[in-house]
């Protein structure tokens, strides 16, 4: 039976697009059951694109309103696993302990967590970075590690060019690993 997964994005959506063109070119073999956003972003349309429902749950006061609504969304639509690909939310801790959830973030963690992770890694002067595919979990990037892609850092180079490599790096390491979870079931 085909894997479910659910996709959560804020953005442009191009991590969305690397899984659901591979998808598309058989190299995932999963059922997507839909995007979910948070904004009315450009990920819903690269959804839409697809032909994969798209689902705009925006952020509401109080918090735990929208935390309801997008855990009964979610709950819904009975995915097998979640992957948010820069979705720019904190999910709740029973969120995340109800769903298998798994995020990309650019840095090998524990390096770097949070949300200016390549500017950190350049700060403080490091000479390799990279991208990682890890389990969430109530902390901020805190979750297990699944598999991780190094890069090293160039000389001069700035926050903009190394992020792009990194981009790369990290749409390749996602499809890789979600194709390796369709096939045998587990991460």
């Amino acid at each position: 039976m085909s894997k479910r997964i659910l996709l959560l994005a804020s953005g442009t959506g191009s991590l969305a697009q690397a899984i659901l063109s591979a998808h598309q070119k058989g190299e995932i073999d999963a059922e997507f059951v839909g995007l979910v956003s948070d904004k009315d972003s450009p990920a819903l349309e690269v959804a839409r694109s697809f032909g994969v429902p798209e689902f705009y749950i925006p952020m509401r006061s109080p918090r735990e309103e929208w935390d309801r609504e997008i855990f009964q969304r979610v709950q819904s639509l009975a995915p097998d696993l979640i992957v948010s690909v820069g979705f720019m939310r904190i999910l709740a801790s029973d969120f995340v302990s109800t769903f298998k959830v798994i995020n990309t973030h650019p840095s090998l963690l524990p390096l770097f967590p949070g949300a200016h992770a390549v500017r950190d890694a350049l700060a403080a002067g490091a000479s390799v970075t990279g991208t990682t595919v890890h389990w969430v979990d109530a902390g901020l990037d805190t979750g297990p590690v699944i598999s991780q892609q190094s890069i090293a850092i160039l000389t001069g180079e700035d926050e903009e060019s190394l992020h792009e490599r990194i981009k790369i790096a990290e749409r390749a390491l996602i499809v890789e690993t979600l194709a390796a979870y369709a096939e045998s079931g587990s991460l």
